[in-house]
């Protein structure tokens, strides 16, 4: 049974329709990524899989009781409102000493309590949130954009402690991003999206699929070599190659 699942999804706001027909899951302790520019529709879908959009047509599929945890992309952190790391752990939800201590250490952040959060990098406040994210036990981790802002090994090091949390918790992640220059590899599964699904499939097979090629151009090759080599499994679908959605509307010819 899949964790959550989206059936044929459309969104529309108005008369727009900003996601066509997605179909997709997430299963337990899978890592799924998410990839497509700007406005391709990917914070909507994510809103749509948390219950926060309303879907025009299709369903989403949630197994029983999920305990979702979710790190959105930014957190405006006031800074004329002094709060330390600690009392930000206990937002909405009062929790013991030693659960934040707990979480803040899953993170690379033991001891951090007494910080303050206006004073933390922007590599310390992404893993701050993640440590709140898990307090609640998750099965899965939804992750919004995670890294924007991060610098490249700010961005490699999150994703290393990403894969570190589903070892550790077995957790699964569905990530957003845009971000091509490090793309985790680490994920079981990176689903291409631009209002519709393009292709999915493993990393280094998604990096090479035409779909793929149309929409980030051809200088991606670099994205993935970050991870290639501490990742070089594959677990392409038996003949190595990608799944393809094709739009009604723009279908691809493949040589």
């Amino acid at each position: 049974m899949s964790l959550i699942a989206a059936d044929h999804v459309c969104v529309r706001f108005g008369a727009d329709e900003v996601l066509h027909d997605i179909s997709l899951k997430v299963d337990p302790g899978e890592i799924v990524t998410i990839l497509g520019p700007n406005g391709s529709g990917k914070s909507t879908l994510l809103r749509a899989l948390l219950g926060i959009v309303p879907v025009a047509q299709g369903r989403i599929l949630r197994e029983a009781g999920l305990r979702v945890g979710y790190v959105p992309q930014k957190l405006t952190v006031d800074r004329t409102m002094p709060i330390t790391v600690r009392r930000f752990l206990s937002l909405p939800t009062r929790v013991s000493d030693a659960a934040a201590a707990e979480a803040l250490s899953r993170v690379g952040m033991a001891g951090q309590e007494a910080e303050q959060m206006t004073t933390l990098s922007g590599g310390q406040l992404q893993r701050v949130l993640l440590a709140r994210a898990l307090l609640g036990k998750p099965q899965l981790l939804m992750l919004d954009e995670p890294t924007s802002g991060l610098d490249q090994p700010g961005e490699a090091a999150f994703y290393r402690l990403i894969e570190e949390v589903r070892a550790e918790t077995g957790a699964a992640v569905l990530m957003i991003s845009h971000d091509l220059h490090v793309v985790m590899a680490a994920s079981d599964r990176v689903i291409c999206l631009n209002g519709h699904i393009c292709c999915e499939g493993t990393p280094r097979v998604v990096s090479t699929a035409p779909e793929y090629r149309a929409l980030f151009g051809l200088g991606t090759q670099g994205a993935l070599a970050l991870y290639r080599h501490e990742h070089d499994h594959d677990h392409a679908h038996g003949d190595g190659h990608p799944h393809h959605h094709h739009h009604h509307d723009h279908e691809h010819d493949h040589a």
